[in-house]
């Protein structure tokens, strides 16, 4: 799998292939097309309880991991990004502030661990 992960407010390149943004809401004050945003992958973003519950605490990074995980099993959006991500790069963005911890990285740990 060709992915990456990058902040949506960072400049997009040819290198990012397919931009997929993985937050449920849109990112503060940018632009659709500053963004070039490809795929807008609301479905796979967090759930708001699971967003609160995590607020980007390095602490609980590992519980919302195992709780992310689980909300994605069975989707079928997660399916068409590995898909997609078999044939292109595919760059994994998100708004936060927070570059480790955030559901973008979380996501690429997610999908680096399934066969």
């Amino acid at each position: 799998m060709a992915l990456k992960v990058k902040r949506v407010y960072e400049p997009p390149s040819p290198e990012d292939g397919v931009r997929v943004l993985v937050d449920r809401l849109w990112p503060r004050g940018l632009r659709e097309e500053k963004a070039r945003v490809d795929w807008w992958a609301k479905e796979l973003a967090p759930s708001h309880a699971l967003r609160h519950f995590f607020g980007h605490d390095p602490q609980r990074y590992k519980e919302f991991l195992q709780r992310y995980r689980e909300e994605l099993k069975g989707n079928p959006a997660l399916k068409r990004l590995k898909a997609l991500s078999r044939e292109k790069t595919v760059t994994l963005l998100f708004g936060a502030k927070e570059e480790r911890y955030n559901n973008a990285r979380a996501l690429l740990e997610i999908l680096s661990q399934e066969p």
